[in-house]
């Protein structure tokens, strides 16, 4: 590879983990002293990743601006955490959503929604991890998918476990700035090579199609499937603990829901340079042997980019997977900690222990995300963060609002049922395939047939 290549990413690489870790160090125990900026930075490092980035520059190689929805979902998702969620979300005095859950309809409900719920943010840490090996294999074509696998978890590890909340918040600042000049700077090179607007239209009705697949319809694949894909992302990241988090950390409730509101405007137009590559690069596969759709992206940088800029691009854009990644295992962790060890044993209350041991269930999970990762699940990186969002989505979502919004109003065996029913019709419609539309609508409407006729059957003082 080239020198200034590699000096770009290395470059990236040192200054943003030694940005994590020195900030981290900074906050001792700070977990709700962040500023606006920070609660911003927290979500978008979060939420921003390979999905983001490589996975809509997949998607849109196959399908077009259909792609968008995974940051235009998140868009929305986060507009709605703003404006609907943070303030009862802060006013709950929980540090979990499915210790919220267990404060209104008892710990077997809670202990349940913190598995399951765990369950789907695992597996958009294996979409992650998938998708950093799409760079490192650009990068370092002869490595193994172990090795890779092994590095991407590595960094994903130091990023979170010495840098902390405080210092994804501030990571996320300067990941925020790279993502975008990168996926602007890459979506402005494709309209200048092709000369503007106009022969992007061109390029892409040029694009052979023997299934008909409309590039420039944001339902290219079907109504259903993609209307499923937006309400997964919002149901997904208004019930992940990772973005609770978030708001829940801010100094105030601005801070909280300015943050939420901040990421809302500047998640969406990254997914457009993302489009513009993928689709670009499909155009053009005969230029570009061996090209697979994962690597549409990565490819383009190394291709079309001057050395040094490319390496500091492929830096921020593994950072920004990384860094993704990161934030998902720590909310596992706090999941896990709160709502299950901390239920089970008094032995780690005290605040050393207890963050020691997140530690162990960040590096745990990340190394079981790794074996999970070897197998031939390259080509599903949105698939998989699409599949994530949905699962916590049916789990949580319902019981959620009516743990905020209508407390004593609902039984607690309603809830249980809902917790486990929802989740396992998903799966199941899921793998099956004989619906027209998302399995995730299944899911939320059986979600709140159960409970609205708890609601009707009155709420906690009936039987649980």
């Amino acid at each position: 590879m080239d020198i200034l290549l590699i000096t770009g990413l290395a470059a990236t690489l040192i200054i943003i983990v030694g940005l994590s870790i020195w900030s981290g160090t900074k906050t001792k125990g700070g977990q709700s002293q962040n500023s606006l900026p920070v609660v911003a930075g927290i979500i978008i490092g979060t939420l921003v990743g390979g999905s983001s980035t490589i996975g809509t520059a997949q998607l849109a190689y196959h399908y077009g601006l259909s792609a968008w929805w995974f940051t235009l979902g998140a868009g929305i998702a986060c507009l709605i955490l703003a404006l609907v969620y943070a303030i009862p979300l802060r006013r709950a005095g929980c540090p979990t959503l499915a210790g919220m859950i267990r404060q209104e309809f008892g710990p077997a409900a809670g202990m349940m929604a913190s598995v399951l719920s765990s369950v789907g943010t695992f597996i958009n840490i294996i979409s992650q991890l998938i998708s950093a090996t799409a760079v490192i294999a650009v990068v370092v074509p002869g490595l193994g998918i172990g090795p890779a696998l092994a590095v991407s978890a590595t960094f994903m590890v130091l990023y979170v476990v010495f840098g902390g909340t405080k210092g994804a918040g501030m990571v996320g600042i300067v990941k925020t700035v790279l993502l975008y000049t990168a996926m602007v700077a890459c979506g402005a090179m494709v309209l200048r090579m092709i000369g503007g607007f106009t022969g992007f239209v061109h390029m892409v009705g040029g694009i052979e199609n023997p299934d008909g697949v409309n590039f420039f319809s944001l339902f290219a694949r079907g109504a259903g499937t993609d209307a499923g894909a937006c309400l997964s992302l919002i149901l997904g990241v208004l019930t992940t603990q990772t973005y609770a988090q978030a708001v829940l950390s801010g100094q105030t409730d601005r801070a909280g829901a300015g943050g939420a509101l901040l990421s809302a405007f500047l998640i969406p137009p990254i997914g457009a340079g993302g489009i513009l590559v993928g689709l670009y690069m499909r155009a053009n596969a005969n230029f570009y042997p061996g090209l697979i759709a994962k690597t549409a992206l990565t490819t383009f940088i190394t291709s079309h980019v001057p050395p040094l800029l490319a390496g500091i691009i492929l830096g921020g854009l593994f950072v920004a997977i990384t860094g993704t990644g990161a934030g998902l295992a720590l909310g596992i962790s706090t999941i896990l900690n709160n709502d299950i060890v901390k239920r089970l044993t008094h032995k780690f209350d005290d605040p050393k222990r207890a963050d020691a041991l997140s530690k162990v269930w960040i590096v745990a999970v990340l190394a079981a995300a790794c074996l999970l990762s070897t197998g031939s699940l390259g080509d599903t990186i949105l698939q998989f963060s699409f599949m994530s969002m949905g699962l916590r989505g049916s789990v949580v979502f319902v019981p959620l609002i009516c743990a905020l919004w209508l407390p004593g109003r609902v039984g607690r065996r309603y809830a249980i049922l809902s917790i486990v029913t929802s989740p396992i019709l998903v799966l199941v419609f899921g793998l099956l395939g004989v619906l027209p539309f998302d399995s995730l609508f299944i899911g939320i409407l059986a979600s709140l047939a159960i409970m609205g006729w708890g609601l009707i059957q009155g709420g906690k003082a009936r039987p649980a």
